[in-house]
């Protein structure tokens, strides 16, 4: 189920409480209130002055019942006193006290504090906190502490009235609230100033189906950028054996177009493929497949068709945004293959070799490539030699590190390097040889093989 939650709280350091908000009425008068509800009528003025009498009772009439409620005030001594104030506070963001559940999470010198009294949706909690964050941030300027929150009291009021109601949360997008929500927070004085455009419909975007995207947007030219970008994590013993490897990537769009438009994305995954292959009654064409793994997506892509059809179809919001980020663990193409020789003349010499070999294109070539090597800390001079790039020592890391500003494709750079160390009687411990790193960005190259096969732009008239 959703959040419901019963309250909002933002305290500070010390556990005061800056702003609250209360949304439902579960929360009771007293810290522990003890009520007794007695189903036989002779038994209803019954008063018990302690709870031992209480108890005592009990035993004999069993359908006495107990509520235990808590008090606004009290509510925060409760977290102040068993979490701000022991050694648990850190440890686990959600906590029971009570009947009442308590998530919070710290931004900077804040505690933002979700009571909630009923089972809920804990992740669904803290993305509605971090969701609320940013857009308090949008309104402030980027600033988001204890200052900017005594400073925007009516401000943080009127928000937290509309994003969330009676519990549950609402519309969190900076870009429609700012619509109907004009004004304006204690900003940062570097801050930019917030353009001035006319509204053109704030109820259309609140109540329809497309929240994300202003109505009337017009350009003189329509234009759409897309890019694929991918981080590669790799795990090679020093025999060249690949133990893990995994690629994470994100497709990033930049969308200026007029009115509504709906794209259409068509990608070279196994699963669309095969969907597309028998929609269309008949095999296809497209070469090598990939399959993705841990797909998520903007909230502007259909879900409901992609589950039927498997294509990404959505309108995209106006500007910059990320359309989905995936993930890939089979089929991984390696951009370099790294061979080390690491040679130990005594105690006191080292030698080092490393080649690197590029495995694209040799049309295409790599920007920013930074190759570190570790060293022993012993290490007290180096000299180097070098087919391509520059190469120095880095005693702060304790690496030789090799840059090579354009790194073409199909080709193999080495680097060599005689490192002198200090003897030393008290290092016992043979040298582990730790793992060389790499870093470094392939224009043109997508280490899984993902491929745009299409995408198709229909500019729905308005």
């Amino acid at each position: 189920m959703p959040v419901a939650a019963s309250a909002i709280y933002f305290l500070n350091l010390r556990g005061d409480v800056l702003i609250n908000r209360l949304y439902r009425d579960d929360v009771g008068k007293t810290i522990k209130h003890a009520s007794i509800e007695v189903e036989k009528p002779v038994l209803r003025n019954i008063a018990f002055s302690i709870f031992k009498q209480f108890f005592a009772i009990r035993r004999t009439f069993p359908c006495i019942a107990v509520r235990t409620s808590y008090s606004e005030g009290n509510m925060v001594d409760a977290f102040r006193t068993h979490i701000m104030q022991t050694k648990e506070l850190g440890t686990c963001p959600v906590r029971q006290i009570g009947g009442c559940s308590f998530f919070y999470m710290r931004i900077s010198n804040v505690y933002i504090v979700i009571v909630v009294s009923s089972n809920a949706n804990v992740a669904c909690a803290f993305k509605f906190v971090v969701e609320a964050v940013s857009l308090f941030k949008s309104y402030f300027g980027g600033a988001f502490d204890e200052d900017a929150i005594r400073n925007n009291f009516v401000l943080i009021y009127e928000l937290l009235d509309e994003i969330m109601d009676f519990g549950y949360p609402q519309n969190l997008s900076p870009e429609i609230l700012k619509l109907y929500i004009t004004q304006e927070g204690v900003r940062s004085p570097f801050s930019s100033k917030p353009s001035d455009r006319p509204v053109p419909n704030a109820t259309l975007q609140v109540t329809g189906a497309v929240g994300w995207r202003r109505e009337g947007l017009v350009y003189k030219k329509n234009e759409v950028f897309l890019d694929i970008v991918e981080s590669v994590n790799l795990l090679m013993s020093s025999k060249g054996v690949v133990l893990r490897c995994d690629v994470t990537g994100k497709i990033l769009m930049k969308c200026f177009l007029s009115g509504m438009p709906d794209l259409k994305l068509g990608l070279n995954d196994k699963i669309g493929l095969e969907k597309e292959s028998q929609l269309k009654s008949r095999p296809t064409k497209s070469g090598k497949t990939i399959e993705l793994d841990d797909v998520t997506f903007h909230q502007c892509v259909n879900l409901t068709r992609f589950n039927s059809e498997k294509t990404v179809s959505f309108v995209p919001p106006d500007g910059e945004f990320e359309l989905m980020k995936y993930r890939i663990t089979e089929g991984v193409n390696l951009p370099f293959k790294v061979l080390p020789t690491i040679k130990e003349l005594g105690r006191t010499r080292m030698e080092v070799n490393v080649k690197v070999k590029s495995v694209f294109g040799a049309k295409m070539f790599a920007l920013g490539v930074v190759v570190k090597i570790p060293v022993p800390k012993q290490t007290a001079k180096t000299s180097f030699t070098v087919t391509s790039g520059r190469a120095k020592y880095n005693a702060a890391i304790d690496c030789l590190v090799w840059k090579i500003r354009k790194f073409p494709g199909q080709t193999e750079p080495t680097l060599s390097a005689e490192v002198e160390l200090i003897s030393t009687m008290t290092e016992k411990k043979s040298w582990t040889k730790p793992p060389i790193q790499m870093e470094f960005q392939v224009p043109m190259f997508t280490a899984s093989g993902l491929r745009v096969r299409f995408l198709k732009v229909s500019i729905i008239p308005f």
